[in-house]
């Protein structure tokens, strides 16, 4: 069972709220939103394992069974060209769940016309297989998302 957590604090929504029509329709996978609370935060990873991707809007970490999970931030935020992220790990490298991964200012996204609800999606799973998935309630970086169980 893959456990993930919360890669930022802000306020948990179900998927199909993301104002993006591919994640809404759970079309990249089974997951929860978040609207990030306001400030300066630092994105952190939602699962031990190695950083396969990392963009400055985006990152996935697939850890040792090949499960992965997609952290977006906010929607639309690849137009930013990394304006208002810092890198804060590496491509290809290993994270802990709770590592730094990106900063970022959700107010500064909103300022430039995105939203900064940010999807955390478990890749290539069946949404039937998600255990917890607590939404409508205030989250910290580091709490319990969901657990799923993708093999």
């Amino acid at each position: 069972m893959l456990r993930v957590l919360a890669p930022m604090a802000g306020h948990s929504l179900a998927v199909d709220e993301v104002p993006d029509p591919v994640f809404a329709a759970g079309l990249v996978g089974p997951g929860v939103a978040i609207r990030p609370a306001p400030g300066r935060q630092t994105a952190v990873s939602p699962i031990a394992g190695r950083l396969v991707k990392l963009h400055p809007h985006a990152f996935v970490v697939v850890d040792a069974t090949g499960q992965g999970v997609l952290v977006h931030l906010g929607i639309d935020t690849v137009q930013m060209q990394g304006d208002g992220f810092e890198l804060r790990a590496e491509e290809g490298g290993r994270v802990e769940a709770g590592d730094p991964v990106v900063s970022w200012d959700p107010e500064y996204v909103e300022t430039a016309g995105r939203s900064p609800v940010s999807a955390v999606v478990a890749l290539d799973c069946d949404p039937a297989v998600v255990r917890r998935r607590p939404v409508g309630v205030d989250v910290e970086a580091g709490d319990l998302l969901l657990e799923v169980e993708c093999g």
